[in-house]
């Protein structure tokens, strides 16, 4: 099968998969490019039947096929996709944010499946299932050795129907069975919302699935009722979405008929102007939006829309650099693609998007905008904004780094583990804003840990390596070999002490972990508000009208910034 899949990764098929992506852009060209698409679908056609009588092995046609699609949209760009039949669902629930379910999620274990986090209000969690609950059995079909992607199918389903689990509870001996009643799942593209310290509102959007702007709009007039000062508008880790509900969250804090994005395509159909249509909520209230390296599309749409008319305050980190919009089609056998068809320019003007897709490297990399080609752009009241680099944040708060230690102890599960036993030997705990680890409970921890596999790299371990193997090529090790042991040596038992070391930074992790376990996700950020720098920075900015006022009135001079030197 691999030498299969190098087959199918050659231009020749890549190019007809170009050309079978749909009516649409066939008949762009239809006139210019009839000989083409003909000769190539013929070869297309006898090379695949070739294949299928020819090869030595045995081909799977449907395999063979997906595997050179995926090979051939990959040259394109990563949003251009092949969705098949058996992916129709899970692409719907992206799109809606809905499915049919029982409203948890599940993670890998090991061999074993386990309840990784259960929604508030739907089956699993009114039936009182609990994180770290393992699934033994589905609807009789033992679950362990199964994958997470298989269990969670099985899960879902049209509302209404039932789902018998078998379940295992860490510190109790007797399984338990237990029968859900499916219903249509919402996950909220608003987790939460609330009032922050100098009577300063809060609204944390996850996504920009269908009737997002409703929930946000909902926040935004619930705030307004308790008579909040201003408002933080958190789009940090939001990857994006349905491009109508960003232009309607820009709609709540401008004027109508604003002009909030337009798109620009091949197909004229692709040329559009999306302006506010409804009457906003609030066009003077102040905002500070807060975005980072995982917010993009959407996200970028909304904070570089209300950055470009000097609406809001944008502060974090320099956000992702997707410029691109994609559109939908229907496919035979109830499949669907994913096309790139238009960029997308907020109203200065500019792009944002930071990933030059149509100049690739030799080895088929994608560089980023070169520094050459980066345009100066002007918002609204004269300040200077860029395109190509994405949206760089007016008020920039460096990055909170997560140490190897705090990543490895997180994907070993020790922190879920530790959590769901602390949630045994705990049945209740302090509002979400007042829990703290104690000493003694971290204490704990560390003894949980003590036995457990959680070994990890550290970036300067790796250094060491290739240190080591370019000196040794070099012919130099000889020479250095003590010292480089000794060195070596020193940093392994340094490490040891990590847990110690790190402690404020695993413990906070360990803080969250054990929240969402009594007050789910809504507590999860709630507690996680109280020390946050980006949030703290965005309420110190607008409680000071005089600051927040120069941010956005600041037309002086700014030197062209490049690439890489902007917070990577």
């Amino acid at each position: 099968m691999d030498k299969l899949k190098q087959i199918v990764k050659t231009p020749l098929l890549r190019l007809l998969v170009v050309i079978m992506m749909g009516g649409g852009m066939l008949c762009y060209s239809y006139t210019d490019n009839y000989f083409e698409v003909s000769k190539n679908l013929d070869i297309f056609g006898t090379l695949f039947k070739q294949l299928n009588t020819s090869y030595v092995d045995e081909v799977k046609p449907g395999e063979l096929m997906k595997t050179g699609i995926d090979a051939m949209l990959e040259s394109l760009d990563p949003y251009t996709n092949y969705i098949p039949e058996e992916d129709i669902e899970d692409f719907r629930t992206m799109t809606t944010g809905q499915y049919g379910g029982v409203g948890a999620t599940v993670r890998q274990k090991g061999d074993q499946v386990v309840i990784s986090e259960p929604y508030k209000g739907f089956p699993a969690q009114k039936k009182d299932l609990r994180a770290g609950d393992i699934i033994v059995e589905v609807n009789g079909v033992p679950a362990k050795g199964k994958k997470m992607d298989d269990i969670s199918r099985i899960l879902k389903g049209q509302a209404g129907t039932p789902v018998k689990l078998t379940l295992e509870r860490p510190g109790e001996k007797k399984q338990f069975e237990v029968t859900l009643i499916r219903e249509e799942i919402k996950v909220k593209s608003v987790p939460y919302f609330g009032v922050l310290a100098n009577n300063t509102g809060y609204i944390k959007l996850n996504s920009f699935t269908e009737q997002a702007a409703e929930e946000v709009q909902a926040a935004l007039v619930d705030l307004k009722k308790k008579n909040v000062s201003a408002v933080v508008f958190d789009l940090r880790g939001n990857p994006g979405g349905l491009l109508r509900e960003a232009v309607n969250i820009v709609n709540m804090f401008v004027d109508r008929g604003q002009l909030v994005v337009s798109t620009k395509g091949k197909v004229k159909e692709w040329d559009r102007q999306h302006k506010a249509e409804a009457l906003p909520v609030d066009v003077s209230i102040p905002v500070a939006v807060l975005i980072d390296r995982g917010s993009a599309s959407a996200s970028e749409i909304v904070s570089g829309a209300l950055q470009d008319l000097d609406r809001a305050v944008i502060v974090g980190q320099r956000s992702y650099g997707k410029g691109l919009v994609q559109q939908t089609f229907p496919l035979t056998y109830n499949s669907q693609m994913k096309v790139t068809v238009a960029k997308y320019y907020i109203p200065s003007g500019r792009c944002i998007q930071a990933l030059d897709y149509t100049h690739r490297k030799n080895d088929g990399t994608v560089g980023k905008v070169p520094d050459s080609l980066i345009t100066a752009y002007k918002t609204k009241a004269g300040r200077t904004v860029w395109d190509g680099l994405g949206i760089i944040p007016d008020v920039k708060v460096p990055d909170v780094k997560i140490h190897g230690v705090s990543i490895s102890l997180s994907n070993k599960s020790l922190i879920f583990d530790f959590a769901t036993q602390y949630r045994i030997d705990h049945p209740t705990i302090a509002p979400a804003r007042e829990f703290h680890l104690t000493d003694k409970d971290y204490e704990n921890f560390i003894a949980f840990s003590k036995d457990k596999d959680y070994t990890y790299s550290t970036k300067s371990e790796k250094a060491m390596d290739d240190f080591k193997k370019y000196a040794e090529k070099e012919k130099y090790f000889g020479d250095v070999e003590q010292e480089f042991e000794s060195l070596k040596k020193k940093m392994a038992d340094r490490k040891k002490d990590d847990l110690v070391t790190f402690k404020t930074e695993i413990k906070k992790l360990l803080e969250e972990e054990i929240i969402t376990r009594y007050y789910f996700a809504e507590g999860r950020i709630e507690a996680s508000l109280v020390d946050d720098p980006d949030v703290l920075e965005a309420v110190k900015i607008l409680g000071d009208s005089k600051r927040y006022k120069e941010i956005l009135s600041d037309t002086g001079k700014k030197d062209k910034p490049k690439q890489d030197d902007i917070d990577e």
